[in-house]
């Protein structure tokens, strides 16, 4: 499968590129950039033969199968709709948008076109996750609760690579996105209750640098979020299983039990690396004509929960 990588440059992007080299069946044929200098010196050193810094050059393309879209989350639901359309499927990375009227315009553009579109919610692969799921599927856990710290230290529009953004980052549409869809993917079940208290807003970004969430779904389970920009400390997210049957606390692709000793996770999954297991899925779905675990469809409660706390700020 040929595939193009939208944003090919930034973070994410090159975590894409990194996991498709895991994969055998697949190659990239083409990536999208902000600038032809920086996107060409990409292309050079990857030995890729198609770089552009326009989607539409890309897509249009016989040697391009599927997309894989790493740009920024404004322009999220344009592009999709675009791949779409040009009958490309397309993985689009969390978010899928940043407002629930444009993740639902996506929706109905999948279904108008049938193309395949799929949310980057790569918590859902994480191995640590899985083996949470496995045995909530097996009925061997229930949660109680989910607590979970999102923290990073971005007082100016910096991306992960240290380097400015031309876009704005969100605590809530993006980073409140992954645990939003992670406890009603862990839980089978979407949230009745939700709701978020957020700090004052940056100065120049207009943006919320603290933010707190409560979620509660019907069997009773409940998640605690508490998110930040200004956490000067260890960075990321880290998320604390409280269940019926022992604590466990995941960091990525790592898990432990409630006493800090690291559980084997090694027979949970083909790969180890969250992202090269949902490049996998993305292709196995295209390849096998089915609907894949995290479509667009299947994310649509996280975006409408979103919403949901979103309006609760307001009031």
């Amino acid at each position: 499968m040929r595939i193009c990588v939208a944003g090919a440059y930034g973070a994410f992007g090159i975590k894409h590129l990194e996991a498709l080299d895991a994969i055998d069946e697949v190659k990239v044929t083409s990536i999208m950039g902000p600038t032809r200098a920086k996107i060409d010196a990409l292309a050079t050193e990857r030995g890729i033969t198609h770089a552009s810094t326009k989607l539409a050059d890309c897509i249009s393309r016989d040697d391009v199968d599927a997309v894989i879209l790493a740009t920024p989350t404004q322009l999220h639901t344009e592009q999709a709709i675009a791949c779409m359309r040009a009958g490309k499927p397309v993985f689009i990375e969390i978010p899928i948008s940043d407002s629930l009227e444009d993740a639902r315009r996506i929706c109905e553009v999948q279904r108008e076109t049938g193309v395949l579109a799929m949310a980057g919610q790569v918590r859902r692969y994480n191995p640590s996750h899985q083996w949470i799921n496995n045995k909530i599927r097996a009925g061997k856990l229930k949660i109680q609760q989910m607590d979970v710290q999102t923290y990073f230290f971005r007082r100016s529009n910096m991306n992960a690579k240290g380097e400015p953004r031309s876009w704005t980052d969100h605590l809530l549409w993006h980073h409140a996105c992954h645990t939003v869809d992670l406890f009603q993917y862990q839980t089978g079940e979407v949230a009745t209750e939700a709701f978020g208290i957020q700090g004052p807003p940056h100065p120049e970004l207009g943006i919320a640098m603290d933010m707190t969430i409560g979620m509660k779904v019907p069997s009773g389970a409940i998640c605690t979020l508490s998110l930040s920009f200004n956490n000067d400390g260890p960075l990321g997210t880290f998320f604390r299983y409280i269940c019926d049957h022992g604590t466990y606390i995941a960091r990525y692709d790592d898990l432990f039990d409630g006493r800090e000793n690291q559980i084997d996770l090694s027979d949970v999954a083909i790969s180890n690396n969250g992202i090269e297991l949902i490049d996998r899925e993305f292709i196995a779905a295209i390849s096998e004509g089915r609907e894949p675990n995290g479509s667009v469809h299947e994310v649509l409660s996280s975006m409408e929960t979103l919403d949901m706390i979103e309006k609760s700020f307001q009031s």
